[in-house]
């Protein structure tokens, strides 16, 4: 089977490329600038590719760009002809005083979470929905289900995320395609830092001391993933690699790991 996987330079995307490309997978590992900034993560999975004989193409993808998604469709198409597993896994999140947030900070954080996972699978059903075994994976967070303060922007893109997932799930099942989502809690991968300061300092200088608390959840965070309590992000790699390998119309909704 051929899978695509958005967001993998780091993190869950990074281990789920390796995971399921290791257990016989042929993979589309995707991300953002990967002959700039990246360009050391793609040799790495190139590198994993050639040594250990695994079938993986390292491909430019930026999920908030039409035609970054459009490019890799056509030369996907060109290519495979085929594909039967999409893995949403791109995001970056915001913490911070959400007042604080201007509008466009907080159209970037929907932009990346929630359409571009609008992006990537209105590009992909056609392919998917010809595969015997279609199914895409989105993955969310338990902030999509759950809302923490100084949390709000990004548990706002995730609960889109399981709306839209959910209404697939049901659409898509009479087509033979699956949709799955799953729910991390927090693991080591770096995307509680991924995010900008707000830029509303009107709004900021209204909330006085609590504008530092933020700041300091991230390092009560932070220390907690440096402790031996830490979760292991490959965790989320064998929940995808399990729901992939579940038999179609058994796959669940969701999937809470970690």
């Amino acid at each position: 089977k051929k899978a695509i996987i958005t967001g993998s330079s780091s993190g869950f995307g990074y281990l789920t490329t390796l995971t399921l490309a290791r257990n016989g997978y042929k993979v589309w590992s995707t991300m953002r600038d990967s002959n700039g900034k990246n360009s050391s993560k793609k040799n790495e999975l190139e590198a994993f590719a050639a040594k250990e004989n695994l079938s993986i193409t390292v491909a430019e993808l930026d999920v908030t760009s039409d035609a970054s998604v459009k490019a890799l469709t056509e030369k996907i198409i060109n290519e495979e002809g085929s594909i039967d597993i999409l893995v949403n896994n791109a995001g970056v999140m915001y913490v911070g005083i959400t007042e604080a947030y201007s509008l466009e900070q907080v159209q970037e954080q929907f932009d990346t979470n929630f359409f571009g996972v609008i992006r990537t699978s209105k590009a992909f059903l056609p392919l998917l929905k010809k595969s015997e075994d279609g199914v895409i994976i989105n993955i969310s967070s338990l902030a999509g289900r759950l809302v923490f303060p100084y949390f709000g922007i990004y548990c706002a893109s995730k609960f889109a995320l399981e709306a839209y997932s959910e209404a697939l799930k049901y659409e898509l099942k009479p087509l033979g395609v699956d949709v799955s989502v799953v729910e991390p809690g927090p693991f080591p991968t770096g995307l509680l830092f991924s995010g900008p300061k707000e830029e509303d300092t009107m709004a900021l200088e209204s909330y006085g001391e609590m504008v530092e608390v933020p700041s300091a959840m991230l390092q009560n965070f932070e220390g907690f993933f440096k402790s031996e309590d830490a979760p292991n992000p490959q965790e989320i790699a064998d929940s995808i690699l399990s729901i992939i390998e579940t038999n179609n119309g058994s796959r669940p909704i969701r999937k809470v790991t970690g």
